[in-house]
């Protein structure tokens, strides 16, 4: 079973207050925002069609299945660095996109030299490859990639549900 990559980034939300230059935000950074304030659970994930990690983890039992299977989970897909090209058709390819409780978003920024994405709703992303992000308020969770499997992930949205 794939690991959830949070080359990628997984966030379970409850809330979300961050103090800011937001007005400097990018349009995806405001509607992660807006998205996350809601009383639900969320998850955002980082992806890049060039990264091999976001693609294995889209593989059998992967995000597809994850998605399907927590109907009342909103979900956010953020492709990054990636020059602010939209690669909707490559999670196609895994059954990605169709799925209501999707929202698919592009972050504009390039993959490399000026103006590569350094930050993310005033969170710093660090590593070169894999945004290990997230943002947001009570409770909330980030992992980096390899440091958790689907039913772990299924028992922290699990745990987040009864919270309310």
């Amino acid at each position: 079973m794939p690991r959830v990559s949070i080359a990628t980034l997984a966030v379970l939300i409850a809330g979300l207050s961050l103090s800011g230059a937001e007005a400097d935000w990018f349009p995806v950074e405001r509607q992660v925002k807006e998205a996350v304030a809601a009383k639900s659970v969320t998850v955002v994930h980082f992806w890049a069609p060039w990264c091999g990690n976001c693609l294995n983890e889209s593989g059998e039992h992967g995000w597809s299945e994850f998605i399907d299977r927590n109907p009342r989970v909103r979900f956010i897909f953020i492709e990054c660095w990636n020059d602010g090209k939209d690669s909707r058709a490559v999670l196609a390819k895994h059954g990605i996109g169709p799925q209501s409780n999707l929202t698919l978003l592009v972050h504009p920024a390039p993959r490399r030299g000026s103006g590569h994405m350094r930050t993310f709703m005033d969170l710093p992303v660090t590593w070169l490859y894999y945004p290990p992000l997230v943002v947001v308020a009570p409770p909330y969770f980030a992992f980096n990639y390899g440091e958790i499997r689907f039913p772990i992930l299924q028992q922290l949205v699990k745990d987040t549900q009864a919270d309310w």
